[in-house]
């Protein structure tokens, strides 16, 4: 954990109540630096908080994290850091100051885990622009030794749910092999200590407590998930084949622990589960009320977790492995469709997140997909393209009407400014992707939810569509040794581009619409090959080095 950047204060001002505050403009983590002179004996105090209410420093929803700092003024120039703790904040209220603060007397130190920035996107849409920028900071805050749900009220816990969500983005926006592959020996360690369990945070502080009512010390989906989705999206991103094999018996010890919790039907349900958490048509005080049928979730998840398992037995020559774990999956497809999809192909509890894990998945047999995705468009529109989806459905959503032909819709739940959405946030001066979509509600009040961060990673996981469908570039093979360069245009955009440092080198698109032709510039390094997707499906290879290429443009 280093100080990664210092940021200065953008205004200095009275609150109505006649208290100094004190905006650094970017919601961020870490503390402030103090530089200040003054009586021997004179306190300054100064409390930390990410938002204002009613134009004061908004700390509710800090719960009981006094977020801060109280210095005791030598008499000479003092500089004091307080390297031994950090606040997640934008804002800072100031007491006890001597005279006014002046410039250079309040610095914000960013601090995060040390990784490089590998990955990179623009567009022609300020809004997404701002939104993306929103992403980074969410990762950079919470990347601080552990991946964590949020750096400023009194948790800061390494919850697995919230990085399964958002490990595909994560591992494009920064170079975090090595930070996620120490993590998930932290994972293993705790599953061990829990029979097979992968616990709701890690490290698991919670274990030191009594068990709150409800919620059993048990796996649970997309949490417990997590100890197979992070590292399958390691391996993705950098193609380290022993990072996977590290992790091959968590993932293996998380499925045969659950496979003791399936009903006779062979289905996982009837057991707590966070399931879509989140879900915004939930009442701020019971987030668990998702539209989502928790079994449908959870059955879903398992079958990803045990495709993605018995893929990585194959990956590493478990023949056994593999036939054991490709068989576990081909039942849960297999109970999936018996039990939750109806002849048409509507899944039960028919809303947006069920659909799009079962098309992400590969759930449903062809027909069935197609009738999926035509209803998950249907859904997005009677909804007025707002946002319907929580924890679970969130980072698929995009992806599911990407897949099923439904590109145009995906584009207008993207761009959509209306509460909930991905830009409302960004409407309301976000400066990092929110817990809730509506942690701010338009009046500018806070959620009056006990829960409410301002610095949440998890709704972030759009950035990976941003990368793989608006910017156009994904892996065909672990690491980006190949790669698929398959920009869609759309949504009014008229250009974009995105770019990763992959471990063979940079790797860049950009597209632009001029006068009914898109251009594509494609750079690809050497060593790495990849082929070119046209919107109409038409294919090309690319070979190292530098190209442009021009296509009628469909938008």
């Amino acid at each position: 954990i280093r100080r990664q950047e210092e940021i200065s204060p953008v205004s200095v001002w009275r609150s109505p109540s006649g208290r100094t505050l004190v905006d650094f403009g970017q919601n961020l983590v870490g503390w402030i630096r103090v530089t200040v002179a003054g009586e021997a004996g004179q306190v300054v105090t100064i409390r930390h908080a990410e938002v204002l209410e009613h134009d004061e420093l908004g700390t509710r929803p800090l719960r009981s994290a006094a977020a801060t700092d109280s210095y005791t003024l030598s008499g000479d120039d003092d500089v004091f850091e307080p390297t031994f703790t950090f606040h997640g904040f934008r804002y800072a209220e100031v007491t006890g100051w001597p005279g006014e603060i002046g410039e250079g007397a309040l610095t914000a130190v960013v601090v995060h885990s040390d990784m490089q920035r590998i990955g990179d996107f623009e567009c022609s849409d300020d809004l997404v622009n701002q939104l993306y920028r929103n992403v980074v900071w969410g990762q950079r805050g919470n990347f601080l030794d552990v991946p964590t749900d949020c750096p400023q009220r009194d948790e800061r816990l390494g919850w697995t749910g919230d990085i399964a969500a958002f490990a595909p983005t994560a591992v494009r926006l920064f170079d975090v092999k090595d930070f996620l592959t120490e993590w998930m020996a932290n994972v293993d360690a705790e599953q061990r200590h829990h029979d097979g369990i992968v616990p709701y945070v890690v490290p698991d502080v919670i274990k030191l407590d009594k068990p709150r009512p409800g919620r059993p010390r048990e796996s649970t989906c997309l949490w417990s998930d997590a100890g197979v989705w992070v590292p399958w999206a390691v391996w993705e991103a950098y193609g380290d084949l022993d990072a996977l094999a590290a992790s091959y018996p968590t993932m293996t010890a998380h499925l045969d622990h659950v496979a003791t919790l399936l009903t006779p039907d062979g289905l996982w349900e009837g057991s707590f589960q966070y399931a879509d958490w989140l879900d915004p048509t939930a009442p701020p005080s019971d987030p668990f009320k998702a539209v989502a049928d928790p079994g449908v979730v959870a059955t879903a998840c398992l079958f990803r977790s045990a495709d993605l398992t018995a893929r990585t037995a194959r990956l590493l020559g478990d023949a056994a492995g593999a036939e054991r774990y490709q068989a576990y999956a081909d039942r849960l497809k297999d109970a999936f469709n018996e039990h939750y999809v109806d002849a048409d192909g509507r899944v039960r509890s028919d809303c947006p997140t069920v659909y799009s894990l079962a098309i992400c998945f590969g759930l449903l047999p062809a027909d069935k997909q197609e009738w999926a995705g035509a209803r998950l468009a249907e859904l997005a529109a009677a909804n007025g393209y707002r946002v319907a989806t929580g924890f679970a459905g969130t980072p698929f959503v995009l992806p599911a009407l990407t897949m099923t032909g439904h590109v145009g819709t995906a584009y207008r739940l993207l761009l959509e400014q209306e509460c909930p959405s991905w830009l409302y946030p960004v409407t309301m001066g976000a400066t990092t992707i929110w817990e809730r979509w509506d942690s701010m509600l338009p009046d500018g009040t806070i959620n009056p939810g006990q829960m409410t961060s301002f610095n949440h990673y998890a709704f972030g996981a759009v950035a990976d569509w941003l990368h793989t469908t608006v910017g156009g570039l994904s892996a065909l093979e672990p690491g980006f040794r190949r790669v698929l360069i398959a920009p869609q245009p759309g949504g009014g955009l008229t250009w974009a581009r995105t770019s990763l440092d992959s471990p063979y080198g940079k790797v860049s698109v950009e597209w632009r619409l001029t006068d009914g032709v898109t251009t594509v510039d494609v750079q690809l390094p050497d060593g790495v090959t990849g082929v070119f997707r046209a919107p109409d499906g038409s294919e090309s290879d690319l070979a190292a080095g530098p190209v442009t290429l021009h296509i009628p443009t469909t938008q």
